[in-house]
């Protein structure tokens, strides 16, 4: 009721506490988290569904576009009954005289909510306007023997206004900064929870039978004031913990091949006139002697002509591309070819580009680009190398399954 009368005397700035809102919304976050249904977060990409709650729970601060506004001026009766200068014989009643009143509306960017909204540091004769939709509105009137300086008026409260919007910036700032760790936290602790509670279920040796109430699909929430973003799509079909490829080991076999091209450059007449799939023989040879190998003998081996894939049961965990460089439409070819074997949850993969006789600028240039206009690509990785660069794609028809693509340049004799 309080919030209610002070929108209604156009008081900003004091229906309701700033900080407590931007906790609420935080705790909103953590609940949304935690009202998912089960299948459906474990389905989800991770990032992804930080990505939306990041985007969802951020709060955009508002700004005053001064630049646009605009105002309407009208010859209007005033009432001067409260005038204590004028002679009224009965300041009970209204006490009309020919008058003027300005409308000065500034649209705004940002959640009007805002205006009401008293940051940490406030003043205590807080600024008064009316909020419509996206514009703050200030009224002047006066009685034409008495016109006012609207322009000074005008100025005078859109600086008590920005000086309160400039107080909550800073908290909000904090709230957004806080945001994406929050958001991952909730997600990883959820997740660790499921799983375990997972384990244990099966650990049972007893069929566990899905709740006729459990969602089989999932909502979006309603919207908020800005846009909302939508959750990431993703199935709400039972999830299967699948076993992932160590990272360390995917950088350390990376690295096997960045150092077999040191031997290439240390011995350019012996390599000078192999094709893709003598070059690939080497990188088996040095892979295989750097990882145990399996019953077979063979941790890596061969599918097709210029493919290097570590298999676990019946998924490929890694896969590598050797190709020859031949202009960006045969490296988005390779891609495709990398992703019709890519079946893995969180796989990893590489294409090893040797290159002869082109500026490596170019080939780099039309790497990167080839790489992000493909339909499958999801985000760049922050992955510093001097010739090569690491993407994250997603499976083809599953942006769930997401997989780990370095590209490494070579530049091999001719």
């Amino acid at each position: 009721m309080f919030g209610s009368i002070d929108k209604s005397r156009g008081l900003l700035f004091v229906t309701h506490d700033l900080d407590h809102s931007l906790q609420s919304t935080m705790q909103k976050m953590r609940q949304e988290v935690e009202s998912l249904d089960e299948n459906r977060l474990l389905n989800t990409v991770p990032d992804d569904l930080k990505r939306y709650l990041v985007e969802k729970y951020s709060v955009t601060p508002i700004t005053l576009l001064r630049e646009q506004w605009y105002a309407d001026h009208e010859d209007v009766p005033v009432d001067v009954r409260h005038d204590s200068m004028r002679w009224i014989e009965d300041r009970s009643r209204p006490a009309m005289v020919p008058g003027e009143r300005y409308d000065v509306r500034i649209p705004f960017e940002g959640e009007a909510e805002l205006f009401y909204a008293k940051a940490n540091t406030f003043s205590m004769n807080p600024p008064r306007a009316i909020i419509e939709k996206n514009e703050v509105l200030l009224q002047f009137a006066s009685p034409a023997d008495q016109p006012l300086d609207v322009r000074a008026l005008v100025d005078r409260s859109l600086s008590d206004i920005e000086q309160h919007l400039g107080w909550q910036r800073p908290m909000i700032e904090a709230h957004n900064n806080a945001l994406s760790n929050a958001a991952e936290q909730a997600i990883q602790q959820r997740r660790s929870r499921l799983l375990a509670q997972s384990q244990r279920a099966a650990s049972l040796g007893i069929p566990i039978r899905r709740r006729e109430d459990a969602p089989k699909t999932y909502a979006i929430p309603t919207a908020r004031k800005k846009a909302a973003p939508a959750l990431p799509p993703a199935s709400a079909a039972p999830f299967t913990p699948e076993p992932a490829w160590a990272m360390e080991q995917y950088e350390q076999a990376l690295k096997i091949m960045q150092d077999m091209t040191l031997v290439m450059e240390r011995s350019p007449d012996a390599f000078k006139t192999m094709n893709e799939e003598a070059l690939r023989q080497h990188f088996l040879v040095q892979l295989n002697g750097q990882f145990e190998g399996k019953a077979t003998g063979e941790t890596f081996n061969m599918a097709g002509k210029t493919d290097i894939l570590l298999r676990e049961g019946e998924r490929n965990v890694f896969i590598a591309e050797c190709k020859f460089w031949k202009g960006p439409k045969a490296f988005g070819e390779a891609i495709d070819q990398l992703l019709s074997y890519a079946t893995w949850r969180d796989g990893k993969t590489a294409i090893l580009v040797f290159n002869r006789g082109t500026e490596t600028s170019t080939v780099l240039t039309g790497v990167d680009a080839t790489a992000k206009a493909h339909g499958n690509f999801k985000r760049a990785v922050n992955w510093p190398h001097e010739s090569g660069f690491r993407y994250v794609l997603h499976a083809n028809g599953d942006a769930n399954r997401e997989l780990i693509l370095t590209v490494l340049v070579f530049h091999v004799p001719h």
